[in-house]
């Protein structure tokens, strides 16, 4: 297996003060307004029960128990309301920490799950999960479908072993730089051929923080914070 090591671009960092997103925007909007609905809604059931109970009729009083129920019902609706108002601004202040803690990955190289790598000044990374030592077949395509690239090489069990491609045809033809992907397959202790998962190396070049949650690019490709395995020194 090719463990040739590959030196990264210079990332292009970029930083943005993290922004309120549209969910957190729009669920406090939704919010006020249903307050300042059940707000008018509760005077209006005051207006109306202080009229009642002025008007009411003394030999035939209003029912206290029905008077309790509708005291409690307003004030059960009128705590929710407040509960989901505590609700949405501890969204909020999670948005506001994904997003501070997205930035912190700029500049930085990650891993994560994936099989389409950027071939760049004829260097491309991934990484292989083996599940035991055998041969491993490898298929690289480029991102029209077509095959550029096979190979079978020699490889230990053991997880996040680096393959680097030089960017060579089997013919020895230097491809053009662009997203690749890698397809590999090793045998398993009867002999069929098993799946080897893979993922990609790259540097997190910038950020979006209008996106929730917040998006990294690494290599062209856009991914969550949850997504990242590892960081790569």
């Amino acid at each position: 297996m090719t463990t040739t090591a590959a030196t990264p671009s210079s990332p292009v960092v970029s930083g943005t003060t993290p922004q309120p997103t549209a969910t957190a925007s729009s669920a406090k909007a939704a919010n006020t307004l249903a307050s300042t609905q059940i707000a008018g809604n509760f005077q209006s059931f005051l207006l109306l029960l202080t009229t009642q109970l002025q008007n009411q009729n003394p030999l035939s009083p209003l029912d206290t128990n029905q008077f309790t129920q509708q005291l409690v019902e307003f004030a059960g609706v009128q705590q929710q309301l407040n509960t989901n108002d505590s609700l949405a601004t501890l969204v909020s202040l999670q948005q506001t920490a994904q997003s501070t803690q997205a930035l912190e990955f700029v500049g930085k190289t990650a891993a994560v799950n994936g099989s389409t790598a950027t071939l760049t000044n004829g260097s491309a990374t991934w990484q292989l999960d083996v599940p035991s030592s055998s041969n491993v077949d490898i298929t690289i395509t480029s991102s029209t479908g077509q095959t550029v690239f096979t190979g079978t090489f020699p490889a230990q069990a053991g997880n996040n072993q680096p393959f680097v491609w030089n960017g060579k045809d089997n013919n020895g033809v230097q491809q053009v730089d662009g997203s690749y992907k890698l397809t590999a397959t090793a045998k398993d202790s009867a002999g069929n051929s098993v799946a080897v998962p893979t993922k990609i190396e790259g540097v997190v070049s910038s950020v979006d923080l209008t996106q929730s949650p917040p998006l990294l690019s690494i290599g062209g490709q856009t991914f969550t914070v949850n997504q990242i395995q590892s960081i790569v020194n």
